[in-house]
């Protein structure tokens, strides 16, 4: 008699045999899968809400802003102030390695008016290409342009909030004009409202930006900038590039060039790095986690199956004894393993893939955009070591199953 076509039958029969044992076995493969699914997704989420806060930033930017003397020099006293002007962006610009470098002008806490609506804001000059550095996100019109600053037009390009404090029927507001600090400016664009936690003299949202050539001869501030924003170009580190850039502004300044307190410059390249650094411990950390959970479930179901094995050895006995042959035993006691751990292993997947979406609907409509979920790769990548884990946890069994003998497995109490 052959057995081959009967194991189909048989592959049910660990669970009925011990349900409450099979249960808590199928619960530890369960838990495993759906904690290491679950921490993979809440990665993938915690991920995107942390680089929501950079959006829109180049991630290999500087930003270099004034400071003060920290040692004397050429008959200049410690201590003394200086101001970055339009001279020192051309020199950053010329140093080998940097692709972009454009000044940038500002007025804080300066009130903007539109009809009898008021909101206070940040008063920007700046040039087109800073949109290379953080991306306008426009909701209406446009950034400045080239014409703007040959023609030192009175133009701006207003933050969300500043729209939503001036115009309370959210119209559309291009080609409207507005006053900042006595001076009318026409509208020509408006930002969306976002805005991460990371700003240049304030968030984007709360901000006028005007044309950096308009600035100069509105407010009268010559040639004067307060910070420089460059971006290296490919294959450079903003760390390479970084001696060279402080050396030609502190020789164009008669600044020691040991003195380390002079020329501040904030490197974003390194908090970029930082945040992958980071990212990069906690998915290590979440495999970890979850490859080890998974693997206590599958011990487990190796251990109920060694049990039942040997609970079931009068019966591998008789089927031995009238003609099932060793591959046929194994076959079922893996049969057995495989869908036990496989139907545990796709419901903790399935559950866990329905808790992320209950978490990323409820972060989406909090206003925050982000993916708790896994991609089809993982997934297809976790049903493989599930289908491993289940082999491997039926090899045990199997073997132990094969090597009973009829004679000794009948006479067995």
């Amino acid at each position: 008699m052959r057995f081959d076509s009967d194991v189909i039958e048989e592959i049910l029969i660990t669970i009925t045999h011990n349900k409450t044992r099979s249960l808590l076995t199928a619960f530890g493969v369960f838990w495993g899968i759906f904690m290491l699914v679950a921490l993979i997704g809440s990665g993938h989420g915690l991920q995107d809400l942390m680089s929501s806060n950079f959006k829109g930033f180049a991630q290999n930017s500087a930003f270099i802003w004034p400071g003060n003397t920290s040692k004397a020099y050429k008959g200049f006293r410690k201590g003394r102030g200086y101001r970055l002007n339009e001279k020192d962006v051309k020199r950053v610009a010329a140093v080998e390695g940097v692709e972009i470098a454009t000044p940038s002008i500002n007025k804080w806490g300066q009130t903007a008016v539109y009809g009898d609506k008021e909101s206070r804001a940040n008063l920007k000059g700046l040039f087109p290409v800073y949109s290379r550095i953080e991306d306008p996100k426009i909701l209406y019109g446009r950034f400045i342009n080239d014409i703007d600053i040959l023609e030192k037009r009175k133009v701006c390009y207003i933050g969300n909030k500043v729209y939503t404090d001036l115009f309370v029927n959210q119209e559309n507001p291009c080609g409207k004009m507005i006053r900042v600090s006595g001076i009318y400016y026409r509208i020509i664009g408006v930002g969306r409202n976002e805005s991460g936690n990371m700003n240049i003299n304030g968030r984007s949202i709360e901000s006028i930006i005007i044309p950096a050539s308009t600035y100069a001869s509105s407010y009268n501030t010559g040639t004067d900038i307060d910070l420089i924003l460059l971006t290296a170009k490919k294959g450079y580190k903003i760390s390479q590039i970084k001696p060279n850039i402080e050396q030609v502004i502190k020789k164009a300044h008669y600044i020691h060039p040991d003195d380390e307190q002079a020329v501040s410059m904030f490197d974003a390249e390194v908090m970029f790095s930082m945040v992958d650094d980071l990212f990069s411990g906690i998915r290590i950390l979440v495999w970890m986690v979850g490859l080890g959970t998974l693997l206590a479930g599958a011990i487990g179901v190796s251990n109920i199956m060694i049990v039942t094995v040997k609970e079931r050895t009068t019966e591998i006995g008789i089927r031995r004894a009238i003609g099932a042959t060793p591959r046929n035993i194994m076959v079922q006691i893996l049969s057995e393993s495989m869908v036990l751990t496989i139907v545990a292993g796709l419901s903790g997947i399935c559950f866990a893939v329905l808790v992320l979406q209950g978490i990323e609907m409820g972060i989406k409509s909090s206003g925050l955009e982000a993916t708790f979920q896994v991609d089809f790769w993982t997934a297809i990548f976790t049903a493989f070591i599930l289908l491993a884990l289940g082999l491997l946890a039926g090899l045990a069994p199997a073997y132990r199953a094969m090597a009973i003998k009829p004679i000794e497995a009948i006479r067995d109490e």
